[in-house]
């Protein structure tokens, strides 16, 4: 049997300059501004995705790590990510 997943209806507030960006992506593509929140939600969270299965990815090339310059390294992108946005 196939199942339908259903939407959850949700409220947000956006800033003028953002609903405006967001309106304009939507005439630009003649759909909906919601269809558009919803593609921009939906990149923002795989992005979030992917950046943590690099940052493990790092992490766990440091722990098997046994050259210095190289766990050096691994230490900086590991700050980087971490402290930079």
């Amino acid at each position: 049997m196939l199942s339908v997943e259903r939407s959850v209806r949700q409220s947000v507030s956006l800033p003028p300059g953002t609903a405006r960006r967001v309106k304009s992506l939507a005439k630009s593509r003649r759909t909906s501004a919601n269809r558009i929140l919803v593609e921009l939600i939906e990149s923002g969270l795989e992005a979030r995705e992917q950046e943590r299965r690099s940052f493990l990815e790092l992490a766990d090339s440091l722990a098997g790590s046994r050259d210095p310059e190289e766990q050096s390294r691994l230490k900086e992108e590991l700050a980087r990510m971490t402290f930079e946005e």
